[in-house]
């Protein structure tokens, strides 16, 4: 199995590290070429509007829109923005996933936080028992799970942090800045 880590600005050296602590081989992924052996992308936390511009440079938005309709992508944070069909501002999207987002629901940078998460419904990953500790940076929330798009995790006020469609997963938050594995498992579980 082989993952590549978009690599045009943000948080994809974490990725990297933590799937290859799992023993996956990766690649940071920037011009359209690079996506052709990979079984999965992951598009990381970062500025969503900035790599969203550079996907357009770098003539990358519809060879990855291509790929999210046979592998596997997960976006985490701006990543997550990128996926989503609606982010109520005029940027490049992909446009893959049936969620809206609301970009830096929470906050300034000021306002980031950290917070123990439910991950139960992650029947793929290891103990789902334990709560997830999740950190949220500027963080987007998902407004909305629309189509056949289903709710994975939420803050427990009620606010979607996490979706699934398919293939594709969306998550608010930044799973690569801690030790804990389970949702890179999960990821690779839809792959």
């Amino acid at each position: 199995m082989k993952i590549g880590v978009l690599a045009l600005q943000g948080a994809f050296a974490e990725h990297l590290v933590m799937l290859r602590k799992l023993g996956v081989e990766t690649a940071e992924i920037r011009l359209p070429k690079q996506l052709d052996d990979l079984d999965g992308l992951i598009i990381p936390g970062g500025e969503s509007t900035t790599m969203g511009k550079l996907m357009v440079d770098f003539d990358l938005l519809e060879p990855l829109r291509e790929f999210g309709l046979a592998h596997a992508i997960w976006g985490t944070c701006a990543g997550a923005i990128l996926l989503s069909k609606d982010a109520h501002r005029e940027q490049p999207l992909l446009g893959l996933m049936d969620i809206t987002v609301e970009r830096n629901a929470f906050g300034r940078q000021l306002d980031s936080f950290q917070a123990a998460l439910d991950v139960s419904k992650l029947e793929q990953a290891a103990d789902t028992r334990e709560p997830f500790h999740a950190v949220f940076i500027r963080a987007p929330i998902i407004e909305s799970v629309n189509g056949d798009a289903k709710v994975l995790v939420s803050l427990p006020d009620g606010r979607i942090v996490a979706a699934q469609q398919g293939k594709l997963l969306a998550t608010s938050f930044h799973p690569e800045l801690t030790g804990d594995t389970r949702f890179h498992e999960y990821f690779l579980s839809l792959v």
